[in-house]
């Protein structure tokens, strides 16, 4: 039997502001994208469970390219399995727009395509059924 919650997907996109450049290059660190991971997590069991669940773990993280200030990130979450209190989820974050100061200050352009950034998998509990 097929659960319809499965295959559901969430997509957020945030600018990251030069104020969360941890390293040269303008570098931003892996853990701004698990911080996004969250908050589109929460949005997928507010959506599957009408609670905001609770993060237990991640089964695997890659770190595939650089995340730097001046991006804009496209985080995507879609349930790949439904337990009985858990959900299994894949994560993908994706610089969609990347800031080009070496142009000009405030020069950005388009990624066509994105560049993968981050993927995870991980599982979040949500409370039993009343």
């Amino acid at each position: 039997m097929s659960d319809s919650r499965v295959g559901l997907t969430v997509t957020h996109r945030r600018y990251v502001p030069y104020s969360h450049a941890h390293y040269a290059g303008n570098l931003v660190d892996g853990a701004y994208a698990l911080g996004l991971f969250g908050d589109v997590a929460t949005e997928v069991c507010i959506r599957t469970d009408g609670d905001e669940g609770l993060f237990a773990s991640y089964s695997d993280v890659q770190f595939r390219s650089a995340m730097r200030a001046g991006d804009v990130l496209e985080v995507t979450a879609t349930v790949t399995r439904v337990g009985t209190r858990s959900r299994t989820i894949d994560f993908e974050a994706r610089v969609v727009c990347r800031g080009r100061p070496e142009r000009s200050e405030s020069a950005a352009e388009v990624l066509d395509p994105p560049i993968v950034a981050v993927t995870a998998t991980g599982t979040v509990v949500v409370p039993p059924p009343a």
